[in-house]
């Protein structure tokens, strides 16, 4: 028997095995080493929108939840320690049960298919799912392993080499092998701050954030520090443009085409969003707080030298496990880890003439992406867009590190 009903019909019916969301809430996104919490833990951040997502539900016994699964990349000892640490400081039982999950820049999605699917098989009835980053602490030296099996290091299958590529140069690779121009790459690029500055100054983002108060550090004066609270995202650009984009530098490649501007940021950031089993919510009087349900994940392999092309093979894959069209879908969030995978999975998806509908709040260009907490950050910007604008279906789909791609089927109510 599945769970997953297929055809647009069925899956917009509702159900009461159906896996909802009752909320989706982040951190605000901040750049690394110059941002508002570049001086905050991975853990304090998960630690905030994990109090928030309780002292919503002031109603809901915290021993309810059952499990909790945090995608992380680059925290030490993968976060788990620290993470469930944090989970039990903000009032989470330890009858409740913690863990990380770590799928490169899809670890936040990952860990909201495994409460999925663990609410799915009857495994636990109510779960938290999110991610937590800051690369401000963690980025470099441990984005990419130095210390590897000899063998390894001269393989002899080149894919094998290739899964610690850069990812600036598998970007690169993108725009060569698919004809990605550099003017295009900008023209996407400005597009997306525009998208998110118009957003943020019509707080659109607002009910998805969750401020956070931690400590402020001068460089200068390391023994002192001051208490900041910090309530916006402060990646965006409003006065970008295609022309100051194209005065910069490539980032990658002395030739390339991938800058910093048309590239993602280096962010620090968390999210967490409470999922249940539709049953579960009824019974616990909480039908009325269900903003959307997950519908379905798919996950597939690429070649790691080019992983940007991801979501071009696992949103179709999606569709035909779901049963749906293209045309159905209402919002597409694709993850903009570089514009020329975005560009080039838009167009292999035909898309292009359906550019309102992709990335409409802006994306990781001008948001930036704190590679675990990247897929909540999305999931709460698309539940929240859906909500405001009344479209049904949406779909969120990241690129992955050594070659992947995955892709879940969000239904609002």
């Amino acid at each position: 028997m599945t769970f997953i009903q297929r055809g647009l019909r069925k899956i917009i019916q509702r159900r009461p095995h159906d896996v909802v969301f009752l909320s989706a809430l982040r951190t605000p996104v901040t750049r690394a080493k110059k941002g508002g919490l570049r001086d905050a833990y991975e853990h304090e951040l998960l630690g905030a929108v994990l109090r928030a997502t309780i002292a919503k539900f002031p109603n809901l016994d915290p021993a309810k939840i059952d499990d909790i699964c945090i995608g992380t990349v680059l925290a030490e000892l993968g976060g788990s320690k620290a993470g469930r640490m944090a989970a039990n400081h903000v009032g989470i039982p330890t009858t409740t049960s913690f863990s990380t999950v770590n799928r490169a820049c899809a670890s936040g999605l990952s860990a909201i298919t495994s409460i999925a699917n663990s609410i799915v098989v009857g495994q636990i009835d109510v779960g938290i799912a999110g991610g937590m980053e800051s690369m401000t602490r963690n980025y470099g030296s441990k984005a990419i392993p130095t210390e590897l099996w000899p063998e390894l290091k001269h393989s002899p299958v080149k894919e094998a080499r290739d899964c610690i590529m850069s990812m600036g140069i598998t970007s690169e690779n993108v725009a060569e092998r698919y004809g990605v121009s550099r003017a295009d790459q900008d023209a996407f690029a400005a597009q997306s701050q525009q998208r998110a500055a118009k957003a943020q100054a019509n707080g659109l983002f607002d009910d998805e954030i969750v401020p956070v108060t931690t400590r402020w550090i001068e460089p200068e004066v390391p023994e002192t520090q001051k208490e900041v609270t910090v309530m916006k995202d402060d990646g965006i650009r409003p006065n970008t443009t295609v022309e100051k984009l194209a005065a910069m530098k490539p980032a990658f490649k002395q030739d390339g085409t991938s800058t910093a501007g048309n590239s993602s940021q280096v962010s620090d950031g968390a999210s967490a969003a409470l999922m249940m089993r539709r049953s579960t919510a009824t019974a616990l009087g909480l039908e009325r707080h269900i903003m959307g349900k997950w519908a379905g994940t798919q996950v597939v392999g690429c070649s790691p030298d080019e992983m940007g092309v991801g979501p071009a093979l696992a949103i179709p894959k999606l569709l035909e496990y779901t049963g749906l069209e293209t045309k159905e879908i209402n919002i597409w969030e694709i993850n903009e880890a570089f514009a020329s995978q975005a560009l080039y999975c838009i167009r292999k998806l035909g898309l292009e003439d359906q550019m309102d509908k992709v990335n409409p709040n802006g994306g990781a260009i001008a948001l930036g992406h704190p590679l675990g907490a990247t897929s909540g950050r999305m999931l709460a910007t698309l539940l929240h867009e859906m909500e405001r604008t009344g479209e049904q279906v949406g779909v969120l789909s990241k690129c992955i590190g050594t070659g992947m791609g995955m892709a879940s089927l969000i239904v609002r109510e």
